[in-house]
């Protein structure tokens, strides 16, 4: 198994979601090879709930972090799950056309980049005038 994998299905194990019961990991490695590690806290209002995928960027981009080679994410589910929509317009923000490890945790795998998952985003070149 990938060792970034293996790190998002141990994140995963500190996931906080007692409403949804939907756990997940995530591991984001950046382009010195560290990985930074999150899981999904969730909150009674789910507005305020935080991903996974943000939480390892957050991390990540907090110790001063900027390039980033690759994210795994793993869920438990019939399928794996692509991080939502605010996740992936953080991701492309900072991390670009990143490569997407997705995994079920049980032996599915799926490898995109976010371009696929994010065709056309909005990003700092619409804001230049």
């Amino acid at each position: 198994m990938d060792s970034l994998i293996a790190a998002a299905m141990r994140a995963r194990e500190h996931a906080c979601a007692p409403y949804s019961g939907f756990r997940v990991g995530a591991a984001l490695e950046d382009a010195d090879g560290r990985v930074w590690t999150g899981c999904n806290v969730e909150n009674a209002t789910y507005g305020l709930t935080v991903c996974a995928e943000r939480v390892a960027l957050l991390k990540a981009l907090s110790e001063g972090v900027r390039e980033f080679r690759r994210l795994a994410i793993v869920t438990k589910g019939a399928a794996p799950a692509p991080p939502c929509g605010a996740c992936r317009q953080l991701l492309w923000e900072y991390a670009g056309d990143l490569e997407i490890v997705l995994s079920d945790g049980v032996g599915a795998i799926q490898i995109l980049r976010l371009s696929d998952l994010l065709p056309r985003p909005f990003d700092a070149s619409y804001l230049r005038r």
